[in-house]
């Protein structure tokens, strides 16, 4: 039976970053050099990024904080907690993401009972608390105490990879199996003034938001993506040129400026294993009709899609995704394919259609998926 992805449901923060305010908050900041300033602004306005949500309610002019955390909106001045008190940010805002994306997920399938989800894999990069987001979900959403539990951390941007493979090993070995996956990433939280350039990238990308799948083998009627082939490859160079570490500030981003030459230079390489495992796919990349691109900045599409060969429309739900809602780290990817999917409902004639899906993380990691677009009777 073949391993469905049957709905894809996402959830974000209230509280709107407009890119060219962000910027003029961030560039505004007393310890800035005159480096600093310039690469604030070629940082965010070369983005492509027009809105991205926060948790942070505090990242705000239109209200004052009385007891500002964050952002005191009367100085204008950038505030520096802890990471305790970031985290504990995370450990307040995170589940609500989580369960608000994956009720959604559950609901989107009227066929399934919550008693019927026997695994649960959740995913975040930006925060830890236990008993953590696998526990509440069950909770929340009156799964069984039963439920198999898993909770992937501090992989990165890649993450709902290893998290879709294995929920598709999980089907695989019990065709009556249901997985609910969900990922949430509070990026924001972890913002600070800085003139380093991996910061203010940092600053200029990220943000929050999670999303909830549903993977089964069950049959069912209706639309789908059907999960076809995984791989992860590691470039053979790159290990510092992308790193996500702890500090007493909250966790730095390392996103060197060499990472878009790094994939430009490796990205076939790290298709060829993917590829391979179907004979119906060949070389000729622009053939694969759906390309579910993780958006981890424009530098990192336009080279992917130069070195590809791979026309615009391809590219149009990553390039959606990331001006819309910037960079969310895991969550992100599912952002896309949800984009392609809600395409493809709209749009029966999709039906056999071929994703190329991929994300990449610290090591630098390369994770890809070959998947297909499915409608009607998956019996």
């Amino acid at each position: 039976m073949p391993v469905m992805m049957r709905t894809i449901q996402t959830s974000v923060p209230p509280t709107i970053l407009y890119q060219d305010k962000t910027r003029d908050v961030f560039a505004a900041q007393p310890n800035l050099t005159r480096l600093g300033q310039r690469l604030i602004s070629t940082s965010f306005d070369s983005a492509q990024i027009s809105t991205r949500h926060t948790a942070v309610t505090e990242f705000t002019t239109e209200s004052v904080a009385e007891d500002p955390l964050f952002f005191n909106a009367e100085s204008g001045l950038l505030l520096r907690p802890s990471t305790k008190e970031r985290n504990e940010v995370f450990a307040a805002t995170a589940p609500g993401l989580y369960i608000d994306s994956a009720k959604k997920a559950l609901d989107a399938c009227p066929d399934l009972d919550p008693s019927d989800v026997t695994h649960v894999i959740t995913v975040s990069c930006t925060g830890f608390y236990n008993p953590g987001p696998d526990y509440q979900l069950v909770r929340a959403l009156d799964l069984s105490p039963a439920t198999q539990r898993y909770h992937l951390g501090f992989m990165g941007c890649y993450a709902a990879f290893p998290a879709m493979r294995a929920a598709k090993s999980f089907c695989d070995a019990d065709p009556d199996a249901v997985v609910l996956v969900a990922c949430a990433e509070l990026c924001s939280i972890h913002v600070r003034s800085s003139n380093d350039p991996d910061t203010i990238m940092g600053s200029a990308l990220f943000a929050d938001g999670a999303a909830a799948a549903i993977i089964t083998a069950r049959p069912f009627t209706g639309t789908g993506i059907q999960l076809d082939h995984f791989e992860t490859v590691l470039t053979p160079v790159g290990e510092e040129s992308m790193a996500w570490n702890i500090g007493d500030e909250g966790f730095e981003m390392v996103l060197g400026t060499y990472v878009p030459h790094i994939i430009d230079e490796h990205i076939v390489g790290a298709l060829e294993p993917l590829l391979a495992r179907d004979e119906t796919v060949g070389e000729d990349y622009a053939a694969i009709e759906h390309w579910g691109i993780h958006p981890g900045g424009r530098a990192i599409l336009d080279r992917v899609q130069r070195r590809l060969g791979l026309k615009d429309e391809q590219l149009v739900p990553a390039r959606r995704v990331l001006n819309d809602y910037g960079n969310m780290s895991s969550s992100t990817v599912l952002f896309v394919l949800k984009d392609i999917m809600d395409e493809h409902v709209a749009r029966d004639s999709a039906h056999g259609e071929r994703i190329c899906s991929m994300a990449f993380g610290p090591g630098l990691t390369v994770e890809t998926a070959l998947m297909t677009l499915s409608t009607g009777d998956q019996a």
